[in-house]
């Protein structure tokens, strides 16, 4: 995974398990895991990852965005996938080391009626599809979720 993945990744952490009321508070969060960045930076992360400023309560919160939230974990699960294959029954899909068990969450999370489930392993996850004539469907539907981020 790219260093800007990976601080992406602490970024959305802090946003969603921490009260991020300014940028200067969140670099210093950064710099506590060993990330040191500016906030131009940070800026182009926040718009990278769909960061919104929010008034509440506790007034000016930043935080992910619902919609642009999902369009970024597609984006990333994207990026995940490496390559994807299939036989007479089954569709497999390789992944970054590690990040199998992750693309299985998110596929079964999409709910599709022409996908039983998955399993995932380290590198690998298995579709399982609803008939071996929806294979076509399914690879097709997976080689999208690719090239969401330019594979």
């Amino acid at each position: 995974m790219s260093a800007k993945l990976k601080r992406q990744q602490i970024i959305k952490t802090y946003l969603t398990t921490r009260l991020i009321s300014s940028q200067e508070q969140l670099i210093q969060l950064l710099k506590g895991e060993g990330v040191y960045i500016t906030q131009a930076t940070l800026s182009r992360d926040f718009a990278d990852l769909g960061v919104v400023r929010t008034f509440g309560e506790y007034g000016v919160r930043y935080e992910l965005s619902a919609e642009e939230a999902g369009i970024q974990i597609s984006k990333l699960v994207g990026l995940e996938m490496l390559h994807v294959n299939a036989n007479e029954s089954m569709v497999v899909i390789r992944t970054l080391a590690g990040r199998a068990q992750g693309v299985a969450h998110y596929i079964d999370r999409l709910n599709e009626k022409f996908i039983l489930g998955t399993i995932g392993g380290d590198d690998t996850v298995l579709i399982i599809p609803d008939t071996v004539e929806n294979i076509p469907k399914v690879l097709a539907f997976i080689k999208s979720k690719m090239e969401n981020d330019g594979h």
